[in-house]
């Protein structure tokens, strides 16, 4: 059984892209990311790809500030499968996948969101569950469907929310949390799979 390929999207610092990369470093995740991909084309994760040596590229919008246009999904969905990606996963991805690319990568793409969906979903959860002054939080790793953050959940990780927390140091905790879940859910997917995942 060969390594399992991954594929990552991201808007941002590529915080969990890194954390991927290190789970892989350590042995802890049988895989390889064999290609990155931002619609940001200064992103930080894109950075972080080329110090690692990551085939990575910038996805062509057509100059839209949010929407991702299905010319540009299935050009991402090409360049997955031109790469041999099994596994598409979302570290900080601003826009909404939908078809062509869902289609191309049917149960093949996941995404990590900080709260325990299905509450808060959306933009900046950790501030929505601050505000709402809940007891716990956390994250969770979850397929992507074609709504926002209402895929099959797959994997979850509680975090207590304490009376001293602001949104800052909520989030740092989020993410550590993040940073440790996301290699589980993808080591847990990983023996599932079957197929074209066979050597």
């Amino acid at each position: 059984m060969r390594k399992l390929h991954l594929g990552v999207l991201g808007s941002g610092s590529g915080s969990n892209y890194q954390a991927l990369h290190d789970a892989i470093t350590r042995g802890d995740l049988d895989a390889e990311i064999v290609m990155v991909m931002s619609d940001i084309p200064q992103a930080r994760i894109l950075e972080r790809a080329r110090e690692h040596g990551a085939p990575h590229a910038v996805i062509d919008c057509r100059g839209f500030a949010s929407k991702f246009p299905s010319e540009s999904q299935a050009e991402v969905a090409l360049t997955m499968q031109e790469a041999k990606v099994d596994l598409i996963c979302l570290a900080g991805f601003m826009r909404l996948i939908k078809s062509p690319l869902l289609d191309a990568f049917p149960q093949r793409v996941i995404n990590i969101h900080p709260s325990l969906l299905p509450a808060f979903p959306g933009l900046k959860a950790w501030e929505q569950a601050l505000d709402a002054k809940v007891a716990e939080t956390g994250c969770t790793v979850h397929y992507v469907d074609e709504g926002m953050d209402t895929g099959p959940i797959i994997l979850q990780h509680r975090v207590p929310v304490w009376p001293t927390d602001s949104y800052s140091s909520l989030h740092q905790r989020i993410q550590e949390a993040e940073h440790q879940l996301y290699p589980q859910a993808i080591l847990q997917l990983r023996m599932k799979m079957d197929g074209p995942y066979e050597a």
